[in-house]
């Protein structure tokens, strides 16, 4: 899988895409992640990329020119008017981050591991061309109903996530398909070493060996703490 992000601070992309799971993950050639800078592709001086927006108002807005134009450079052909090829070409997805979009769940990201590409626009300022949404965007993410400084930071956590579900770069199989929200309900309680910790004990269904038995207790516990904390999902699987 390839991962393109347009972004107008590629720095800090760095520190995260450097580090741990998603570090190993392009090392073993699992995953290619490609940071653009969308300054590169403007045209005007100063590299400049946005403009006031018409009808007055505050901020300014992206252009659509370096947006188009680092797309259509990434892929290797006009996405508008050819939008004959771009409905063909199914194994790309173009996403934009946005407060507008999906909010972003564990059961969303199984289905982008079925493309080949996905190129990730990352907003700023007051927000993008409306043309650009219209005839290049596919799909809007947002990370919940919240405003953030631009969409660098839902970028990094979705490739984060998505990254993490690709087969091969999670060392541990069942460490993905236990967690909080793979089957609907939130994670269960852990516990390690030692059994005895300041007098706060280890359930001792756990330390019996019998696998059923824990099974159903950690099940048990699962229920309860997602009908305590998120109730709402209970709902959604009914």
């Amino acid at each position: 899988m390839i991962i393109d992000v347009l972004t107008i601070f590629p720095g800090v992309f760095s520190p995260i895409l450097g580090e741990s799971i998603i570090k190993r993950a392009q090392e073993k050639g699992l995953v290619k992640i490609i940071i653009h800078n969308l300054r590169d592709y403007s045209k005007l001086a100063h590299r400049k990329i946005d403009a006031p927006s018409y009808g007055g108002g505050p901020g300014m807005v992206i252009r659509p020119e370096p947006v188009f134009d680092a797309v259509e450079s990434i892929l290797g052909y006009s996405l508008y008017p050819n939008q004959e090829k771009k409905e063909k070409d199914n194994k790309k997805r173009i996403i934009f981050f946005t407060p507008q979009g999906k909010i972003l769940n564990q059961r969303m990201v199984k289905g982008y591991l079925e493309f080949n590409r996905l190129i990730l626009l990352t907003g700023r300022y007051e927000g993008i061309d409306e043309r650009i949404r219209e005839y290049l965007v596919e799909e809007e993410i947002s990370l919940g109903d919240y405003i953030l400084s631009g969409g660098e930071l839902p970028a990094m956590v979705f490739i984060d996530v998505l990254v993490r579900c690709i087969p091969g770069v999670v060392s541990c199989r069942d460490s993905i398909v236990k967690e909080s929200f793979h089957n609907g309900y939130l994670d269960y309680p852990h516990y390690t070493r030692p059994r005895v910790f300041r007098g706060l004990r280890v359930p001792e269904v756990l330390l019996c060996g019998d696998h059923k038995k824990i099974e159903e207790w950690r099940k048990k516990k699962a229920i309860e703490l997602t009908k305590k904390v998120r109730p709402d999902l209970l709902e959604e699987k009914k």
